[in-house]
């Protein structure tokens, strides 16, 4: 008899079994697997069709010169980081900032010359006693002497460059007690202005006696032509800052004098003496442009002192400053309406582009087309 398990007379180990079994089970796994009948159907119509729609399973080689692509978009997002960290002014330019090239909240760059157009409109908000500067262009001026610009120095007239230098240093220091010193500005004489005039000069001894004295100014001896003044009883500055914008220029004068010409607008935010101080306290900003022209004698050839000047002219644009006559004080309009009177000038006081005195009256005075 033959032993249990056989088949056909022979024999296999039960491990032999197993592991066919196991490499059976395996192989099933990939063997081809007869297509259903819906799958038969996609493939006919897909034949007919005469292609295969690209899906989740399929490939697509990459294009070439796409990763060319991915280097030169690489390389230009580089070198404008590049630009953006040399050149930022040329960045807030692209972006819609004003006739600076810079956007709203930028300080300017200061004044090298005379601007071509007046600044950008500014969102038209009211100043207020935490915010005096807020919805004009003085907002992005530098704050008091800072916006005053010297040029650089050379040797011109009877000087050489340090003497200029030392020329144009006295001319902003006048400048600036004329139009910034916290005492004149609250109604006291200009003494450090008046000690840089020169004491020969007869016809600006006379003004200064006439504008300082006990009678009441007239058109041509208003001290306000050459000095900002208010009257403590009936306007506070707010705040310790003025902005300022403008610059010096110099070339050589009669007789070899360097004549030097201060372009330079003040603004001054107020509000009135004696108010409640608060959320809804009226602030105004008077707006002063003045131009004075400098003569440096050479001593040799003009009587004068050593760092004192000659006055060669003076001129000023005012608004919000009172023009109702002389007063010898700026005088802000509170608690009036903005109505503009049919004889009087308008000017847009933030406007550099055009010479002091093209827009306003004999007196200097206008009323601002924005404050």
């Amino acid at each position: 008899m033959s032993g249990a398990g056989g088949q056909g007379g022979s024999s296999m180990p039960d491990e032999e079994w197993e592991r066919f079994l196991r490499e059976s089970v395996e192989g099933a796994a990939d063997a081809p697997v007869e297509p259903s009948a819906r799958a038969r159907e996609v493939q006919a119509r897909l034949r007919k069709d005469g292609g295969q729609p690209q899906g989740w399973r399929t490939y697509t080689p990459a294009r070439r010169g796409r990763r060319t692509a991915w280097y030169v978009t690489g390389l230009v997002a580089a070198v404008a980081l590049v630009l953006v960290a040399l050149f930022p002014q040329w960045v807030v330019g692209w972006f819609g900032g004003d006739g600076g090239g810079e956007s709203a909240g930028t300080p300017m760059a200061a004044e090298s010359e005379r601007p071509t157009a007046a600044p950008g409109a500014e969102q038209a908000l009211r100043p207020t006693l935490d915010e005096p500067f807020r919805g004009s262009p003085a907002a992005r001026w530098a704050d008091g002497p800072d916006g005053i610009t010297v040029p650089p120095v050379r040797a011109t007239g009877w000087m050489d460059a340090a003497q200029v230098e030392r020329a144009l240093r006295r001319s902003k220091e006048f400048m600036v007690a004329a139009g910034l010193d916290s005492g004149v500005l609250r109604g006291k004489r200009p003494e450090r202005a008046i000690a840089l005039l020169s004491p020969h000069q007869r016809d600006v001894r006379e003004y200064l006696r006439a504008a300082f004295s006990s009678a009441p100014p007239t058109e041509e001896t208003d001290p306000l032509l050459l000095f900002s003044r208010f009257r403590p009883d009936q306007a506070d500055l707010v705040g310790d800052i003025v902005k300022t914008r403008g610059r010096l220029t110099y070339r050589e004068g009669e007789r070899g004098a360097v004549e030097v010409t201060a372009d330079v607008t003040f603004v001054y935010p107020v509000t009135p003496a004696a108010g409640d101080g608060g959320a809804d306290a009226e602030v105004i900003r008077t707006i002063v442009r003045r131009e004075v022209v400098m003569s440096w004698d050479d001593p040799s050839k003009v009587v004068t002192e050593p760092d004192t000047m000659s006055l060669v002219s003076y001129s000023v644009d005012m608004t919000n400053g009172g023009c109702s006559g002389p007063t010898g004080y700026f005088v802000p309009p509170f608690g009036k309406d903005d109505q503009q009177p049919a004889d009087e000038s308008r000017l847009d006081p933030y406007d550099r582009s055009e010479p002091v005195g093209t827009a306003t009256g004999a007196d200097g005075c206008a009323t601002a087309t924005r404050s």
